[in-house]
């Protein structure tokens, strides 16, 4: 099987080869941290690395081909320092105001740069101080930006790209920020809850163009190219409930979900997965009706029960993710028994085991290696 055919009859609980091989990935400051414990400096392909050095055949290089789709704002805001401040005490570390690409205003370390909030290149802590949003008059401007039309949003040789990614070998996917994520970023999470309550209809306003303006986008791509599985982010949840509740889960989100649902089946897409953080037990449900048919990434300090979800859904829910950072820092029988616990979900298929999120610094390089030496066996890859 190809990595695509894999991939896809894992996740629609066909009969795959073996499962994919996936741990994880870490961000700069985990590489940097097994740099110092192992992982050869020259090193740059973790993944590929990694399976040389615990027995996974590799599979044949091939030249990828970018779509190069953008969902994101045009223009987008201009990307700057606006204050440096001093450490607040000998010792410590001094931060900086900056202004990312959405317009957001925030105070981060600098020990990073403003471009560290472009990409997840590495786990940044940050206070919000000002969201491009504040007033309808904010929202008026921003509405600007997002054009489905623009010219820009495809590349120019986009239908050229599509044919030749028709018979790829290997796995696409498409992300798109869902309706509460892009509130969120303009908004800011504690102004989109207060909204919520106060001003639900402005609130609805803001889902009903961004469902159109993601349904538009689908309309000009998925004719001409289908991507392996759409991600769509959300991060709704905290450790022991959703951040929002079903009713307005069911006003506010799910027109969204399903229209882009019903386009990504109709366009013959077979993963159509939501991703969020949090405890999503509540959320599941809503998640199947809506049209999601996997869920990423299933953090377990956040009480997730892989295996709970899969004795209480069956089939109609897929899973990506959900082994224990946790269980992955403390390694020896910890992570044993971690991969113990998931095997049976992995044996029922329909679940791609991984990292139930960036993998964190304080797993070190052996342990990420013995933790992926275990989940290899127990995926069939070797």
């Amino acid at each position: 099987m190809t990595p695509r055919q894999r991939f896809v009859a894992t996740l629609t609980f066909g009969t795959p080869d073996h499962v994919p091989f996936d741990p994880g990935f870490g961000r700069k400051s985990t590489r940097e941290v097994w740099h110092r414990q192992g992982l050869p400096e020259h090193v740059t392909d973790v993944d590929a690395y990694l399976g040389e050095l615990i027995g996974i055949p590799a599979d044949p290089a091939v030249e990828k081909v970018p779509l190069e789709t953008n969902f994101l704002m045009i223009p987008q805001f201009e990307e700057k320092v606006i204050e440096r401040r001093p450490p607040p005490s000998p010792g410590a570390r001094g931060t900086l105001i900056v202004q990312d690409w959405k317009g957001n205003i925030c105070e981060i370390s600098d020990e990073f740069d403003v471009t560290y909030l472009r990409n997840p290149v590495d786990f940044v802590t940050r206070s919000w101080i000002k969201c491009p949003v504040d007033s309808r008059e904010d929202w008026a401007g921003l509405k600007s930006r997002y054009d489905p039309m623009d010219s820009r949003r495809l590349s120019t040789d986009f239908i050229s790209r599509c044919d030749a990614l028709r018979d790829r070998p290997y796995v696409t996917v498409m992300d798109i920020p869902g309706p509460f994520w892009q509130l969120r970023e303009w908004l800011g999470f504690e102004n989109l809850c207060v909204l919520l309550h106060d001003d639900p209809d402005f609130v609805q306003e803001m889902t009903e163009f961004w469902q159109h303006f993601v349904s538009v986008m689908l309309g000009r791509i998925l004719p001409h190219y289908q991507p392996d599985f759409i991600k769509v982010s959300e991060d709704m949840a905290y450790k022991e409930k959703p951040m929002i509740g079903p009713e307005m889960v069911r006003r506010f989100l799910m027109p969204c979900w399903t229209a882009w649902s019903t386009q990504a089946r109709g366009a013959g897409v077979p993963v159509f997965e939501v991703d969020s953080d949090g405890h999503v037990g509540m959320l599941i449900p809503l998640f199947i009706e809506a049209g999601f048919n996997c869920n990423s990434p299933l953090e377990v300090a956040a009480g997730n029960d892989l295996p709970a979800y899969r004795r209480l859904y069956g089939t109609r829910m897929a899973y990506r993710g959900g082994v224990d950072k946790r269980a992955m820092a403390a390694g020896g029988d910890t992570i044993v028994r971690e991969i113990e616990r998931l095997r049976p979900a992995i044996d029922a298929g329909g679940f791609i085991p991984s990292c139930d999120h960036g993998v964190p610094p304080d797993v070190s390089w052996p342990n990420f290696v013995r933790y992926s030496q275990l989940l290899a066996k127990a995926t069939g890859c070797i």
